[in-house]
Formats: structure tokens, sequence, C-alpha cells
């Protein structure tokens, strides 16, 4: 088989085809033989169980914004980053301020890791409680982060075992 191109002719090796003996296979839709395979109902539940709480650890840190702004005492604030902690990584809000007279502080804290629960002494109330402390700094709890503003995080866990 021949075909043109810009840069000439061009030969091509041919198409195989199957055998006339053989029969060709079929072919096989995975979404139509996903719906007949075993589901591990426990699994499911499990991995759902595990996103909602994710969902709802960010939706509380979304939530307690206008909260960390009056700790502070901002004008507003926001969250802009929440990340639920996971097995491998520690959980982490970063919280930009607003002051009466325009500053801004943008602030990482990072959280512990593991599943993230509604336990009592949540990530948001760590939080709230270190910004009306007085926002101390000290090499106790703060870590190198590159991902952070300032390349500082506040290790909240490290503050209140230190408090």
């Amino acid at each position: 088989m021949e075909t043109m191109h810009a840069a000439g002719r061009r030969s091509l090796p041919p198409v195989p085809r199957p055998a006339p003996d053989r029969a060709a296979e079929p072919v096989v839709n995975e979404a139509e033989t996903d719906r007949f395979r075993p589901v591990d109902v426990a699994a499911v539940d499990a991995a759902a169980r595990e996103s909602d709480a994710a969902q709802q650890f960010v939706e509380r840190l979304r939530s307690a914004a206008a909260d960390f702004a009056t700790a502070a005492g901002a004008e507003s604030a926001v969250v802009r980053e929440a990340v639920p902690p996971a097995r491998h990584r520690r959980s982490r809000c970063r919280v930009v301020l607003r002051y009466a007279d325009g500053t801004e502080a943008d602030v990482t804290f990072l959280g512990p890791a593991g599943e993230p629960s509604p336990s009592r002494h949540g990530l948001d109330r760590q939080i709230r409680r270190w910004l009306g402390d007085g926002q101390r700094r000290d090499d106790a709890w703060l870590v190198a982060d590159p991902d952070s503003c300032d390349g500082v995080a506040v290790d909240v866990t490290a503050w209140v075992a230190a408090s």
C-alpha cells in the first residue's frame, strides 16, 4: 500500500487480517462486565464514610473563617486551603486574615495525620485558640513548609502540647 505525503510517497506494511479459519474475538465492554462483578459492600461503605468525614472536615474549616477573624481581631478571614488528614498526610489549613488597616496575614496550620473524625479538639478549635492566644511564634511549634506563603507553618498539635 502506498500513500502520498508532503514529503513524498511512502510504502506502508500490510495490515494484518485474522485468518479465515479463526473467528475474531468479541469486543468486551468493560462497563457491561462491571455490572456483574461482585462488589465488596463493606469496602464501598467504608470509603463513602471516609469521604463524608473528609468533606465534613473541610466544610467545618471553611465555615469557621468568621470565627478565625474574630479570634485574631481581624475584620475578615478566608480559608484558602483546607486539606483533611489521611494516613500518610497531615491536615492543613491556610487562612488569610485581613485587618482593619488593610494589612493581611497569611498563615498555614498543620494538624495531625490520621483519619478525619469529629473530635472535641478539632483543628478548627486549635486554630481559634492559637489566633486568640496572640499568634505567638516559637521554634517549638513552627515547622518549615515550602507550600506556605512565608515558608513556615504553625504545627498546632505541637503548640497544644507545649502550652
